[in-house]
């Protein structure tokens, strides 16, 4: 079997939490794991962002950096990123061979007892492309949670907790402490750990843990102070002060406020990264933040004469951010394109944005686990919106339909799932 396919068969196996089996795999790989050094990204929501920002100033300093990512939009390549390229079909492939032959003796041996799961099969990947690249250091962003996520099987030189909502609930907990405690599975022994805005729920019990591994926390909004703001054209500017430096108005590549507490928590890791000996000098940084690549959040294109903004929110508080972003720049009575996954709180994110909405158009996201555009249609009928809704099942004939009515600004969210064949699309 082709290598890619045989990473992309195992996605209806699902997941799975635990860390034997990439433990089992990277030491048949022979610890790939261990040939660089690694930060490793947590959080419910602005983890890919952090991520994408870190990646971009290591890369600015002259850092050899990679990261990895996901899920992806479009094509399996976007999860690993070498420098600031996604990486070959070829070499993708040679990666996964060496997955994939790994695997298949570890299951003939009995080592296995069941195939691994195509997330800890891609972050096995993503281990041996960096280690053939000869990477210095590598920016993991969590798939799910993090104590028992395929990537904590590495041990980082400092981590990063970005932000804990509720999410995943069925996996992670029914409170945001519960979910803190996963989140906070990544913190290791000794090693700095930055943390954004938390509520004080969730706050406290990463303080617990990193008390109890001697690990030093550091806060946005305690020791690194952040400022934004929106320029005249809806840009977000940001200012961040920490212990060892001050910057001043920085525009950000990526739209939205809520942009701001993740390039503080970035600016903040990087400083981390100084001292224990990484020169990354304020101008490195500044071109992290003015050039982070992450697409699909709060997007922007243009179609048949309409404004469509893209945004992969996918929980309540991914979808208030992306209302609050929608009022800052003046953005009423749009039209709303949505789509969901069965296991997300799709009223809690229908609730947030319907004030927005004039008119609202359901659809149905590609993939198994997706939410039927009617019962979508359905919770946005109960929850009382006084928007038109409309139902329809083809994510390309939903677009179609939201953009040709009136007002034309629309909005599509919902899914990440739904959002990468959509920007497939308007691209």
């Amino acid at each position: 079997m082709d290598p890619i396919q045989f990473l992309l068969g195992l996605e209806p196996l699902g997941m799975k939490f635990g860390l034997e089996n990439m433990r089992r795999i990277c030491e048949a790989l022979d610890h790939p794991e261990r040939a660089f050094r690694s930060l490793i990204i947590a959080g419910t929501n602005g983890k890919g962002s952090v991520t994408a920002m870190l990646s971009a100033s290591l890369h600015a300093a002259g850092r050899r950096a990679a990261r990895y990512t996901s899920p992806h939009l479009t094509r399996l390549e976007e999860r690993f990123v070498i420098g600031e390229a996604d990486v070959s079909t070829g070499d993708l492939r040679d990666a996964a061979a060496k997955v994939q032959t790994a695997v298949a003796r570890l299951l003939d041996t009995g080592v296995l007892g069941a195939p691994p799961t195509f997330f800890e099969c891609t972050t096995a990947a993503a281990f041996v492309l960096f280690r053939q690249a000869r990477i210095e250091l590598a920016v993991l962003e969590v798939g799910l949670g993090g104590r028992l996520d395929a990537t904590n099987v590495v041990t980082p030189i400092a981590a990063a907790i970005t932000s804990i909502g509720l999410d995943h609930q069925a996996l992670l907990g029914s409170t945001l402490a519960e979910i803190a405690r996963e989140k906070a599975g990544v913190v290791k022994p000794g090693i700095p750990v930055v943390a954004g805005p938390l509520a004080p729920e969730a706050g406290a019990v990463v303080e617990e843990v990193c008390r109890q591994q001697g690990a030093r926390l550091v806060r946005v909004g305690r020791e690194v102070h952040v400022t934004p703001e929106l320029d005249a054209d809806g840009r977000t500017r940001v200012s961040i002060e920490t212990a060892r430096r001050r910057l001043t108005g920085i525009p950000l590549a990526l739209a939205g406020r809520h942009q701001a507490y993740n390039a503080a928590v970035a600016v903040a890791v990087l400083d981390e990264l100084v001292a224990l000996g990484v020169a990354i000098e304020d101008p490195a940084v500044v071109s992290g933040l003015t050039a982070a690549r992450w697409p699909a959040r709060l997007e922007r294109f243009r179609r048949d004469g309409c404004d469509v903004l893209l945004d992969a929110a996918h929980n309540p508080d991914g979808a208030r951010a992306l209302a609050a972003h929608l009022r800052e720049i003046g953005w009423t009575d749009v039209t709303l394109l949505f789509g969901a996954m069965r296991d997300k709180d799709v009223r809690g994110m229908l609730g947030e944005l319907l004030p927005l909405c004039g008119r609202i158009v359901c659809t149905t996201a590609p993939g198994a686990r997706a939410l039927e555009a009617d019962a979508i249609a359905e919770a946005a009928r109960d929850a009382g919106t006084p928007a038109s809704v409309e139902t329809v099942a083809a994510p390309e004939d939903a677009l179609a339909r939201a953009c040709a009515g009136p007002g034309g600004r629309v909005v599509a969210t919902g899914s990440i799932f739904l959002i990468g064949p959509l920007r497939g699309i308007l691209r």
